[in-house]
């Protein structure tokens, strides 16, 4: 299992970072480089209790396919997403947010396992961890961005 923690401090209203995070549009356009498209479940708007997404992306040359579903969330605070098919062993990525003087605090905790065995753990450690979490860093840039010009995509 490896865990990724991040925290992006945003200036803005926690509900409109809140809804920026569970943004289809927003993650999207946040994930342009890898042309990362939802393309069954739900595929634009804003994600609620029980929604599944299912996203094509190319990685490593190479275009897959990973469906996840909003499994909790408690809204404006805290919302978590699930892997239910794809190419990882599981994923978790649990989103906190908190607000403190008009910033907000936006925290991920985002965990995953691989499959191969050792091989699998070698290519997460020399490549996959630092990928994923220049993924997550980038889409929280693409959120604060947003959220903090408080556009209508949020």
């Amino acid at each position: 299992m490896t865990e990724i923690i991040l925290l992006t401090s945003i200036n803005a209203p926690i509900q409109m970072v809140f809804n920026c995070a569970r943004s289809i549009d927003i993650h999207q356009l946040s994930t342009a480089k890898t042309n990362e498209k939802a393309i069954a479940g739900k595929t634009s708007g804003l994600c609620e209790l029980g929604d599944e997404v299912t996203w094509r992306a190319k990685h490593f040359g190479i275009y897959q396919t990973l469906s996840s579903k909003i499994t909790k969330l408690k809204e404006p605070l805290y919302f978590q997403d699930c892997m239910v098919k794809g190419a990882f062993s599981f994923i978790k990525h649990d989103h906190f947010f908190e607000e403190t003087d008009g910033i907000v605090l936006m925290k991920d905790v985002f965990t995953y396992g691989v499959p191969y065995g050792i091989f699998g753990k070698l290519f997460n450690r020399i490549i996959l961890k630092k990928y994923m979490t220049n993924l997550l860093v980038e889409r929280n840039r693409v959120i604060k961005e947003v959220a903090e010009k408080q556009t209508v995509l949020c």
